[in-house]
């Protein structure tokens, strides 16, 4: 892959505005100015249209320091690429400008872990990493990052990346953010997807890995990203996280009024 690889912005202008000057003002009206940011080892942001989610992302991304590395971890929704797909080279585009990738770290990652494989496909029109990063541009505008979008429910698999992630931070001796780009429980009435993300809620908070798995697996939870979820959590682990944080939950029911059918969003921070 050439280092002049750029992917270009796809949902600009739909899930966020494409004009800088209004995307940078929308972010900054998420933000909640009150709120102290401290470190974290990671985090779950939603990946919904900003004026869904967007108040749920901001809080998360006010309470935690953003360092100048991170990876971001996001569901496969077009089911393209590999299972476990990574990009080493190149930068991706937002309105706000590129963010370069961290080939260094991405590097590391993939001798970690075998099963990453390089997959531009995978992440060509998947949105779920792009609408996180005008957010950590917005509090860290020197950022770069790996991105890695996750097609398999396999637990073992989820586990080796998760460790395997974990043993690249500890080694960096830089702090890494751990971004898990996930949505909740997705169209049922609010408040069948309230009690079934507080199931998942209620793992996650535990620090709990095999239990989300477990509780999303039975309970038939529609959280697309319960598999960087698990990622991001098991390497948490590895480097010594202590206690999770639920810093805002809504559903799209509290924006749109209808209340038949909803999206939940969860914004968490792990430290």
């Amino acid at each position: 892959m050439a280092t002049s690889t750029i992917r270009h912005a796809t949902v600009a202008g739909q899930f966020y505005p494409r004009s800088p000057h209004a995307l940078l003002a929308e972010i900054e009206s998420y933000f909640v100015r009150d709120m102290q940011a401290r470190p974290a080892l990671g985090c779950i942001a939603p990946h919904a249209g900003y004026m869904y989610s967007g108040h749920v992302a901001g809080a998360v991304y006010s309470q935690i320091q953003i360092p100048a590395r991170a990876i971001l971890l996001c569901p496969n929704h077009t089911g393209l690429g590999h299972p476990l797909s990574i990009m080493s080279e190149g930068a991706w585009e937002t309105p706000l400008g590129t963010v370069p990738i961290d080939s260094e770290l991405a590097e590391s990652l993939r001798n970690e872990c075998p099963l990453l494989v390089d997959d531009r496909d995978a992440h060509r029109s998947e949105h779920a990493i792009e609408v996180q990063l005008p957010f950590l541009q917005a509090r860290e505008p020197a950022i770069r990052f790996v991105p890695i979008a996750v097609g398999t429910g396999d637990f073992e698999s989820l586990e080796t990346l998760g460790k395997a992630a974990g043993s690249v931070i500890a080694a960096c001796g830089q702090p890494v953010l751990l971004v898990a780009s996930s949505d909740m429980n997705h169209y049922e009435s609010d408040a069948i997807t309230r009690a079934k993300d507080q199931k998942a809620i209620e793992r996650v908070l535990a620090l709990d890995p095999a239990g989300l798995y477990e509780v999303v697996n039975n309970e038939n939870i529609s959280m697309c990203g319960y598999g960087p979820a698990i990622v991001m959590l098991t390497a948490a682990h590895r480097l010594g996280v202590t206690s999770a944080q639920l810093i805002r939950y809504a559903t799209s029911g509290d924006i749109s009024g209808d209340r038949r059918m909803v999206v939940g969003y969860a914004g968490i921070a792990v430290r």
